[in-house]
């Protein structure tokens, strides 16, 4: 194994970029798909007949392709439509709409949405009625009770499920080095070029990877269990009956 390589900053830049770029994708696309999963499970419970339709469409539509089909289509398919609307090169927004990273986040933080917006509808169901009916009970308003009740129970009923969520799109964001956008794949790919090296580039980024996921894990271990309202159970060797 040849890992002398690391030594050359030029190498050392091009991994750095890649493993920012890769924190700033998991982070903006966890951040924005986790909010629009909140509305898609809201309009799927109770929103109007149409916004429901509308918000079911979507989670078929994004759970039913591919991530890769759904990366092409807004990179190469949208991006090149909007390079023919006039004006669009000279307006302020066309530093973002040419750039990968936009893409790649979108591309992610629709699809956090129409995963995790099934995720939380069905913990939403799974809240006892009664827990509802006390907080009317006490006066709160509809708004109250989503915003107090409703909306963080049903979060702490699936923050586990949310964790693999959020593991499995560290593991997806790989995927935006086929847009030419400068992850820790991509640096790899070019380290393997330049070095010839096949086996030392990738080990090192599955390494780092590996690491990144540990740490996320644990980092949402701790949320989870310092989330109100969830008492960690006492740890045995066996189990108590």
């Amino acid at each position: 194994m040849d890992f002398s390589w690391l030594s050359d900053p030029f190498y050392q830049e091009y991994l750095w970029e890649g493993f920012v770029n890769t924190l700033w994708l998991l982070v903006v696309s966890a951040a924005g798909g986790l909010f629009l999963a909140v509305g898609v499970a809201l309009a799927r419970l109770r929103g109007p007949r149409p916004l429901a339709w509308l918000a079911l469409a979507f989670t078929t539509v994004i759970r039913g392709t591919p991530l890769l089909v759904q990366l092409f289509f807004f990179y190469y398919g949208v991006g090149r439509l909007l390079e023919g609307v006039p004006g669009i090169r000279e307006s302020v927004f066309w530093p973002l709409l040419r750039d990968p990273f936009f893409f790649g986040a979108l591309t992610f933080m629709l699809s956090v949405g129409a995963y995790s917006g099934e995720v939380i509808r069905g913990a939403m169901q799974s809240v006892p009625r009664g827990e509802l009916e006390a907080g009317r009970a006490f006066g709160l308003s509809g708004a109250q009770v989503l915003a107090r009740l409703w909306l963080p129970r049903a979060i702490q009923l699936c923050l586990p499920t949310l964790t693999g969520e959020m593991i499995l799109l560290l593991k997806s964001v790989p995927l935006v080095s086929t847009i030419a956008l400068m992850d820790l794949l991509q640096a790899a790919n070019i380290i393997r070029d330049e070095t010839f090296l096949i086996y030392e580039p990738l080990l090192l980024i599955a390494g780092i990877y590996l690491a990144t996921t540990i740490v996320l894990t644990l980092g949402l271990r701790v949320v989870e269990l310092n989330f109100p309202g969830m008492r960690p159970t006492r740890r045995r060797w066996l189990p108590i009956r």
